[in-house]
């Protein structure tokens, strides 16, 4: 995919600001309404823009641990892969999961409300989960940097 200014710099509004009206992107970008919107949604249809959401703060809604994982697993076959994929697609505090490079399988970001709950989520879901052999934790004390998406140059 090739994209022209015009296209860098909507993508970094709705980026910055998903709920912006075509109209205001429009004037933002110098285009008028019509000729913008075709724009965007160029945009969604060639999967460069994949969605819109709202950020939530997790504190807010109870979420105070984050934890990051590193998984390792007994096999590194493409059906035991796509197992340990599935198997945590379906564990609703894994919000990320990363396939790596190297000695670490997987590193997963885990969201729970306190440390009992983390605990029984990694016990009962994660370490008994098949092919796994070992699952090393890290707890988060504080995050100083926390920027969604891309960088994206005009």
């Amino acid at each position: 995919m090739t994209f022209d200014r015009i296209d860098r710099q909507i993508m970094a509004l709705l980026q910055e600001d998903g709920r912006m009206t075509n109209v205001e992107l429009a004037e933002r970008v110098g285009l008028t309404a019509p000729p913008c919107l075709r724009r965007v949604r160029a945009l969604e249809e060639e999967g460069a823009i994949r969605g819109y959401h709202a950020e939530l703060d997790p504190l807010a809604l109870g979420y105070t641990i984050t934890v990051y994982a590193l998984v390792s697993l007994r096999s590194q076959a493409e059906s035991d892969l796509d197992a340990f994929e599935a198997h945590v697609a379906n564990i609703p505090e894994v919000r990320e999961c990363h396939m790596l490079n190297g000695e670490i399988d997987f590193i997963l970001k885990i969201v729970a409300t306190d440390l009992k709950s983390f605990q029984q989520m990694l016990t009962t879901h994660l370490t008994t989960a098949p092919n796994v052999t070992s699952v090393k934790t890290s707890l988060t004390i504080r995050t100083s940097k926390h920027l969604p998406g891309i960088p994206l140059s005009e």
